[in-house]
């Protein structure tokens, strides 16, 4: 499926969106003043040491001090055991680290001291020492072959200090292609090198490329027939990073110039508030209900409207075909990461659910992010995770909601009554006033006077007094006072 990529840049942030087949897929934005720190180096102090949890916290000159955690600090994989953390790190200790993970909620950036400097054919590893080939590779032949090639530019440059992982993108590539890669990317870890050198803790070394530049890098596939950009100097940027590193991709780079603006190609605006819902509707009449949390995200599959032409199983099946591809998608531009579980509608047939798995595993197969689905348990809920680098479409878009604080329920008027009373009651007790104002939103008011004014009649009997009741406009849902007079 053929597709494009526009890239949208103002003052205060650059978006990026993938279309495919005229359909938007995947989305990032990055602001200036909240950029991603994934893949920068950063010369860090120890700040402290977690013998207990096998970690530490390291200060990288951010606000929040980052995690690295024991496995992160040696290589693995090499039939040694594992030492404690507490005889590897000691507080104050200079120490090289990358960044995995941005800072999402309340957690700090996640970091490794394996570095992996990226370019577009290999990712250099300066700890290791093996050459592997992406898994994505799938032809025997061909990833051979590029093996063969790095291990021999490897051994002409004269460069025997670290491994290699050939990526996706370099399938087909030829040997000029990949030497000219392999020294673009083992220049750039000498200059990290020269850095730390001279460098004191905490700081960066190095900072990975803008969101427009790594995008060509990390995203750019054949089937992509151009890249549209709306800005000048990013455009010029880019073409400069493609002449260098990916000549057979410059003549697909075009600077945007219409009227129109460039978001409004393929309805992409529309699409990115659409994926800020939790309800995602089917084209057969089915829906999605997507709900994401700290410690997880769940899709729930419902069958709507749709009622089939056979039977009930068929159109539960048809459903749950359709919600695969779906859910793909939403995962992909929703940059949904973590544990995902998935609640397809019962089937009764073991074969319907087998092709539903394979049909949500063939549509997983385009998505850059690792996944793993784990299959179905024994309650009919399909596991999965996805591999979770940066903040999701929502966290980078939306804020708690101040009246419900992200419950995203709010107590009923009903509810607030009986509140009411019992805190009049409780006021009546302890204080010589018996008159007293109550003053709430309209709902909270508006039953007071209506469905609850047998029972205040009952109360002001009670505490022998009068309550007034008062609309507050500005108060939301949940906001009472209660004034004794």
């Amino acid at each position: 499926m053929s597709g494009e990529i526009l890239i949208n840049l103002t003052p205060m942030e650059t978006r990026v969106a993938v279309v495919e087949g005229g359909v938007l897929q995947e989305a990032w934005i990055e602001r200036r003043r909240r950029r991603g720190i994934v893949n920068n180096v950063y010369l860090g102090r120890v700040a402290r040491v977690l013998p207990g949890m096998q970690a530490a916290f390291v200060d990288i000159g951010h606000d929040r001090t980052a995690f690295l955690h024991v496995h992160e600090l040696t290589p693995s994989g090499q039939g040694e055991p594992e030492r404690p953390i507490g005889e590897l790190l000691r507080e104050g200790q200079p120490l090289t680290v990358q960044v995995l993970k941005d800072p999402i909620g309340s957690k700090g950036a996640r970091l490794t001291a394996q570095l992996s400097i990226p370019s577009r054919y290999l990712v250099f590893m300066p700890g290791a020492s093996h050459i592997g080939v992406s898994q994505r590779i799938e032809d025997s032949g061909e990833r051979e072959r590029l093996r063969q090639l790095v291990t021999a530019s490897a051994e002409s440059c004269g460069y025997h200090g670290g491994g290699f992982i050939v990526r996706t993108a370099a399938e087909g590539a030829d040997e000029t292609a990949l030497a000219a890669d392999m020294a673009f990317v083992l220049r750039l870890y000498q200059h990290i090198d020269n850095e730390r050198r001279s460098a004191q803790p905490p700081r960066l070394l190095y900072e990975d490329l803008s969101l427009a530049t790594r995008t060509l890098r990390d995203v750019m596939r054949d089937d992509i027939e151009r890249v549209r950009i709306d800005s000048r100097d990013s455009f010029e940027e880019v073409h400069a990073f493609a002449r260098q590193l990916m000549p057979g991709v410059a003549s697909r780079l075009e600077h945007y110039t219409g009227e129109r603006p460039i978001f409004d190609l393929f309805s992409v605006e529309d699409e990115l508030a659409r994926a800020l819902q939790r309800r995602v509707d089917l084209k057969s009449g089915g829906y999605l209900i997507i709900d994401q949390t700290e410690a997880m995200s769940t899709i729930d599959v419902n069958t709507g409207t749709f009622v089939g032409h056979r039977n009930l199983e068929e159109t539960i099946f048809r459903t749950n075909l359709e919600a695969a591809g779906a859910i793909a998608r939403q995962l992909r531009l929703r940059n949904i990461g973590g544990i995902i579980i998935v609640d397809f509608i019962d089937m009764l047939d073991s074969e319907h659910q087998r092709q539903v798995l394979r049909a949500l595993e063939k549509a997983l197969e385009r998505d850059h992010a690792r996944n793993r689905l784990t299959g179905v348990t024994e309650l009919g809920l399909v596991q999965m995770t996805r591999k979770r680098t940066r903040e999701s479409l929502e966290q980078i878009l939306c804020e708690t909601c101040p009246t419900c604080q992200g419950r995203g329920r709010l107590r009923s008027s009903e509810t607030l009554c009986y509140d009411i009373f019992r805190d009049i009651v409780r006021s009546g007790r302890t204080a010589s006033a018996r008159n007293c104002l109550v003053m709430a939103s309209a709902a909270v008011i508006d039953r007071l006077r209506d469905q609850e004014s047998a029972p205040l009649a009952e109360l002001e009997g009670y505490i022998g007094g009068t309550i007034r009741l008062q609309v507050e406009p500005h108060y939301a849902q949940e906001q009472y006072d209660i004034v004794l007079m």
